[in-house]
């Protein structure tokens, strides 16, 4: 297993490291790890990554020296398509503060307008934990109204997650709680660990999930066990939530910590090969199929199913049937 060890060194000279474990891949794949200038540091056939200064990780932060917390690394070769968001803010265990939020505000901003995403990971390179909830140290210095108004930007961030047109994953090989597990909602799909801890705990710090978590989990697990997890702030393991619908699988952690990121790559491989046009369409007609009735719910089926009726994806689909092949799709 290769190591990614980015060193960032900031301006006054301390000296900031992100550790990744690349999974082993295929013969003639690579992984890249995109900075915000948009260069490519490749990693293949066994060789680490060289460092990254700080001016190619992130160019839009070098006037205040922010550490980068978040990523960006897009699968290459055969796995083309697959982009991972890689949170690696390892002092603070991924904790929602303001640079970590506005970090991944930019990523998912770029990612919503990428034709080239095809699915996207969200995973965590710090160990132990996916994200571990609000920044309590940033949230005690602030007032009444500062709170409300970054609570507000947290809301809109995990909205802004929610919408991103292609299918996003979840790869929960920690602790996703409060605002983390909201994170984790605001995604399509959910691995995890049978050894990760999740809940909705705001309630036992006299909060109630203020980032979309009081209406996300009742639409996952049902008002009834949404109301029971939040009232009591309780916290789930792997097993207990797959059991109650909150995650899609889980599986048994590895010695290297990250069985649910493998997992979620999994999945993610599975809808690679599909239609991207279809995919997304597909996401849009539930998304807003869900929030209407049924009768509206059918015209937004429709909207949805006459887009991809024109697509070179559809006659390619078409014709592999016909001629008992694999079809071949190009997002066209």
């Amino acid at each position: 297993m290769n190591t990614i060890l980015c060193r960032l060194t900031g301006s006054r000279g301390s000296l900031w490291r992100c550790r990744a474990a690349v999974r082993a891949q295929a013969p003639g794949q690579t992984s890249q790890l995109i900075s915000r200038t948009g260069a490519r540091l490749v990693a293949g056939g066994g060789r680490p990554l060289s460092g990254c200064g700080r001016a190619q990780s992130r160019s839009q932060h070098t006037q205040t020296a922010d550490p980068v917390e978040v990523d960006l690394k897009r699968l290459a070769g055969q796995d083309e398509g697959i982009v991972e968001v890689l949170m690696c803010r390892h002092k603070a265990r991924n904790a929602l503060g303001h640079v970590f939020v506005s970090q991944m505000r930019e990523l998912v901003s770029t990612l919503s307008n990428d034709p080239a995403v095809r699915v996207v990971i969200f995973r965590s390179l710090v160990p132990g934990v996916f994200c571990a909830g609000a920044d309590l140290k940033e949230r005690a210095l602030m007032n009444d109204s500062q709170s409300d108004l970054f609570v507000h930007g947290l809301r809109s961030l995990m909205t802004q997650i929610a919408s991103l047109p292609t299918p996003t994953i979840a790869a929960m090989d920690g602790a996703a709680l409060g605002g983390g597990l909201e994170l984790a909602l605001a995604c399509d799909l959910r691995t995890a660990a049978y050894s990760a801890q999740m809940g909705l705990i705001e309630t036992t710090r006299g909060l109630l999930p203020g980032a979309g978590g009081s209406q996300r989990l009742p639409r996952v697990v049902g008002v009834a066990l949404a109301k029971e997890l939040i009232f009591t702030g309780s916290r789930l393991g792997g097993r207990e939530a797959l059991e109650i619908g909150l995650i899609n699988r889980a599986v048994e952690q590895n010695q290297s910590g990250d069985a649910a990121y493998g997992e979620a790559l999994s999945l993610a491989r599975e809808i690679l090969p599909q239609a991207p046009i279809a995919v997304r369409m597909a996401k849009e007609a539930m998304n807003r199929g869900t929030e209407v009735d049924l009768a509206s719910a059918m015209a937004i089926e429709r909207m949805c199913y006459a887009r991809v009726i024109p697509t070179r994806d559809r006659q390619e689909g078409m014709a592999a049937f016909i001629e008992k092949r694999p079809p071949h799709f190009t997002g066209e």
